[in-house]
């Protein structure tokens, strides 16, 4: 049943059809961007948008129809700076792939927020191209259709999880930085447990780690030992991934 109401993505929609218009919907994504940056996602809405633009609220009308364009145009600039070179795409597949998935992580970690606001985004322009990229990386692997599809999803599955994980790290060390009283009684609290016996894994690793004269092991909670990690991590997947599917 017809509803009336335009469900075509924005893409489908002409821009306005002035020679030179005020505001664009590159100019839009990149306000709302900004928002979400600096006041979080849910700060975006189409009066602060007008309001970082220096327009009136319903001029941005002229240019998207609804909440669900400005989303759909912030998901898809952000997947345009998670495209590489096409450079990067013409050595070998794990070589590629490492490239996309550095730099995904790299974009995604740049607007943290958008790993949870934008799970409703239309897919645009620059999704295709970005998913185009994947399948390129993997061209060279000789594997057949569904493989190749599996190993991107697995790459990345990996990536997102990683920068999840490294958004949550790097938050609570500003949270430690920010409130030392907290992080020592947490630490005393957490002894206290360890001492008591109910986990003798931990209480084995933090003796390991006196008896050897170095502080308590402890994850990495800065961004170059987080993204140490996330190299060893992802060459180690790469391995696996070449090992399971014998490809080189």
């Amino acid at each position: 049943m017809a509803t009336g109401i335009d469900s075509r993505p924005i893409w489908a929609v002409p821009e306005p059809a002035e020679r030179k218009p005020r505001y664009t919907r590159e100019k839009i994504a990149a306000a709302a961007l900004r928002i979400a940056d600096t006041e979080g996602f849910d700060a975006v809405t189409m009066k602060r948008i007008a309001d970082e633009l220096g327009a009136g609220t319903m001029t941005l009308y002229y240019y998207v129809r609804n909440k669900a364009d400005i989303v759909a145009l912030m998901h898809d600039a952000i997947l345009a700076d998670i495209l590489v070179p096409d450079s990067d795409l013409s050595s070998g597949w794990r070589d590629a792939m490492t490239a996309v998935a550095r730099r995904t992580r790299q974009v995604l970690m740049a607007h943290a927020w958008s790993m949870s606001a934008l799970n409703e985004a239309q897919f645009g322009p620059n999704a295709m191209r970005h998913f185009e990229q994947s399948l390129a990386a993997t061209a060279a692997t000789g594997l057949p259709t569904q493989a190749r599809l599996e190993l991107i999803a697995v790459v990345d599955d990996y990536v997102t999880g990683n920068a999840l994980h490294a958004v949550e790290a790097l938050t609570r060390a500003r949270i430690a930085e920010s409130d030392p009283e907290m992080v020592a009684a947490a630490v005393t609290f957490g002894t206290a447990l360890a001492e008591a016996g109910d986990f003798p894994q931990l209480r084995a690793l933090a003796e390991a780690a006196r008896t050897a004269g170095g502080e308590q092991a402890a994850p990495p909670m800065t961004e170059e030992a987080l993204a140490i990690q996330f190299e060893r991590g992802l060459q180690a997947l790469l391995d696996g991934i070449a090992l399971g599917l014998n490809i080189s």
